[in-house]
């Protein structure tokens, strides 16, 4: 079965989207299918037409005379310059499509991708699956591009659940937003949830990387840490003003952020004003992020409570649980459906400062209880969230579609 997947970006750009994409068409070649993959006007790397990438095709679509359309969805300053994008990518879909005999089209989100693979998808005659990872009109809120029930909100939101409708198959990354689909009118039968997963060969319990420690100057001290994009809502700057009162409870308690994004300025103003307790490496080689996790006693996500964190589920954290660190997460849905609290990780109340401190005193008194996590949470994604594991669902969805 040769399945074409239609991206918004992919590698070699880096981002969790693209992350998410590379493993599901790395692990469905394993498992026998044929998967290809296209990629949008707005795919920021510079390449050609076509590349080979890991045993996989990707096809590239020209940004000519395409203005840029904005990251959640039309707006309607942008709606022309919107159709100007889709119509471009469903000509190069439909192109590739014939030249591929492609049997599945497989469009991830958002809503730009959707539409043209739904309209090629008609016209070829062939099944549309619609994987949404995330709701993009919740995004732009966080992003400031937009806000709650504007119109643009309420635009974006009106074409993804036209294509939840009309798509074949619908995939999620999380039961939260299963049940909120269903909410719109879907189908429960045609919906599917298709977690994030982790490589459990490629993230595994490493010794600690004594010289890059001591590069950073963290040696012997206890390492909160978080690695990932600094978006808002991850709840970056909340973390870093809890931290002094968890130093009041965690002597030399140490901060370390590695990544890059919207929060990064703010960030470097409270590591310069820190004396040292925040440490700030920025974005590090993709092959180096191991050498990271080493440093860190417990991984903490403290995302914020908002509809975008209580529907949809991060990978970040499951990269650090296959490394069996202990995880502390705030308690928002997206979270809580990832880690059961005391058993593969600790939650705390989010936004909650004395909840956070009380949590990450507990942790960061025990080193016994710190490795019992660790240990629970390596053995739980070996054997719930595994690639394999998880890409090989998408076996069922696509068979269902040729029967």
């Amino acid at each position: 079965m040769k399945v074409l997947h239609v991206l918004d970006h992919s590698v070699p750009v880096m981002s969790g989207y693209s992350t998410r994409s590379r493993n599901i068409v790395g692990f469905q070649r394993e498992l026998g299918l044929r998967p290809v993959v296209v990629t949008s006007p707005k795919h920021p790397a510079p390449g050609p037409a076509r590349e080979e990438r890991d045993g996989i095709t990707y096809y590239r679509t020209s940004r000519h005379r395409v203005a840029e359309a904005g990251g959640a969805g039309p707006g309607t300053s942008g709606y022309a310059s919107s159709l100007m994008l889709m119509g471009r990518f469903a000509s190069r879909i439909a192109e590739v499509a014939r030249n591929e005999g492609a049997t599945i089209l497989h469009a991830h989100s958002p809503v730009l991708n959707g539409l043209p693979a739904l309209w090629v998808g008609r016209r070829l005659g062939l099944p549309v699956v619609y994987e949404a990872r995330a709701f993009w009109e919740d995004a732009a809120v966080d992003h400031g591009t937009t806000r709650e029930g504007s119109l643009r909100y309420r635009l974006t939101r009106a074409l993804e659940t036209f294509i939840f409708r009309r798509a074949d198959r619908v995939v999620v990354i999380a039961e939260a937003m299963r049940r909120e689909i269903i909410r719109r009118g879907v189908d429960p039968r045609r919906i599917s949830v298709v977690g994030n997963g982790v490589d459990v060969d490629r993230f595994r319990p490493v010794p600690r990387n004594e010289p890059l420690a001591a590069r950073l100057g963290i040696n012997g001290d206890l390492v909160f840490g978080f690695i990932g994009s600094f978006y808002h809502y991850e709840g970056l700057q909340f973390l870093v003003d809890t931290l002094p009162r968890l130093r009041d409870h965690v002597r030399g308690a140490r901060l370390l952020l590695v990544g890059s994004g919207e929060e990064t300025p703010a960030l470097r103003v409270a590591t310069a004003a820190s004396g040292g307790a925040i440490v700030l490496p920025g974005q590090v080689p993709h092959e180096e992020i191991g050498d990271y996790y080493s440093l860190i006693d417990v991984f903490v996500c403290p995302r914020k409570r908002m509809r975008l964190t209580e529907l949809v589920t991060p990978l970040k954290p499951l990269e650090a649980m296959a490394m069996a660190k202990p995880v502390l997460a705030s308690d928002v849905g997206g979270l809580s459906e990832l880690i059961q609290h005391g058993s593969t990780g600790m939650l705390f109340r989010a936004g909650d400062t004395e909840s956070l401190v009380e949590q990450a005193a507990h942790l960061g008194s025990s080193r016994e209880l710190r490795a019992s996590l660790g240990q629970a949470a390596r053995a739980h994604v070996e054997r719930e969230r595994s690639w394999p594991r998880v890409v090989s669902r998408y076996l069922e969805i696509y068979g269902s579609e040729r029967r």
